[in-house]
């Protein structure tokens, strides 16, 4: 299989070409190498390549400066998008769209997910540009499977894992606050690379949700994940209030994998589990990132 991936100097961008790369022929793109939001080269590199699947990686992920980079966030987020689906219909390609849980509003009661079904009601100039672009993407072809997950991690690429860890590595003997009233799912991009490559092998369509399994707060996480790097810390958690952000952040992006489950493909794991595998794995790389 013929596979075009944007977005791939990312953290999941890195992980679908080594996903996709032990079994079939990727043709991998970064922002430099090319501009979604340049629909002739768009165009013109589809047609080049003729891919049986096109995974969109790229994005305009910085959430607070969204809030004043409109014009930039709307270009990458929505009409980027509307490209690639409109090359991805012309030559029948699969296209693949990764979204995210900032489409939701985080009103809901922290003892309930979202769930594909629930209507959408962003807070933030990223999330209503993601959400339009889910949108454009379902405007121009029924050929797509578009994934929402949330607090997404790996090797590559900034995330708060690792901010966590340059912080407190840092600085052992320092207090550092970390929001704990906003509930989500961290989950690995090399796990959510998987999923991509099960989805796509059951002949998926459609609007899905996939996040890590459980639920924790940002300074849950921080503390599991210092605590397997055997980093010392101390963490004081906080209100989102006392954090504050440009951005509107919601306060349950609890997503529900209900349409994985329900078709019995679901392969995403626990977040401790995965936060553990990542760990053990990167450990020794991730300490030396933070000390150059």
């Amino acid at each position: 299989m013929k596979i075009m991936i944007t977005g791939a100097g990312g953290q999941l961008g890195q992980d679908c070409q080594r996903v996709f790369g032990a079994t079939d022929q990727v043709s991998a793109f970064g922002h430099q190498e090319l501009d979604i939001t340049r629909q002739a080269v768009i165009s013109e590199t589809v047609g080049n390549i003729r891919p049986d699947l096109i995974i969109n990686c790229a994005a305009h992920t910085g959430v607070d400066a969204c809030e004043t980079e409109t014009a930039l966030a709307r270009e990458l987020n929505v009409s980027g998008p509307r490209f690639l689906a409109e090359s991805a219909a012309c030559w029948g390609s699969l296209l693949v769209h990764i979204s995210t849980d900032y489409v939701f509003d985080g009103q809901k009661p922290i003892t309930e997910g979202y769930a594909e079904a629930d209507e959408p009601r962003p807070l933030s100039v990223y999330g209503k540009t993601k959400l339009a672009g889910e949108r454009a993407i379902s405007e121009v072809t029924e050929n797509y499977i578009i994934l929402r997950t949330a607090w997404l991690y790996g090797i590559q690429g900034h995330n708060f894992l690792k901010k966590m860890l340059k912080l407190n590595h840092t600085n052992p003997s320092r207090e550092f606050k970390v929001v704990n009233d906003q509930f989500g799912s961290p989950t690995w991009s090399f796990r959510l690379a998987q999923q991509i490559k099960n989805l796509v092998e059951k002949d998926a369509r459609g609007l899905y949700h996939a996040t890590a399994e459980g639920v924790c707060t940002w300074y849950d996480l921080a503390d599991y994940f210092l605590e397997k790097m055997n980093v010392p810390h101390r963490l004081v958690p906080c209100t989102s209030e006392e954090f504050p952000t440009a951005a509107v952040r919601p306060k349950n992006s609890i997503l529900e994998n209900r349409r994985l489950e329900e078709a019995g493909i679901n392969i995403m794991a626990p977040w401790q589990d995965d936060v553990a595998q990542y760990t053990a794995q990167f450990a020794e790389q991730l300490l030396q990132s933070v000390a150059a």
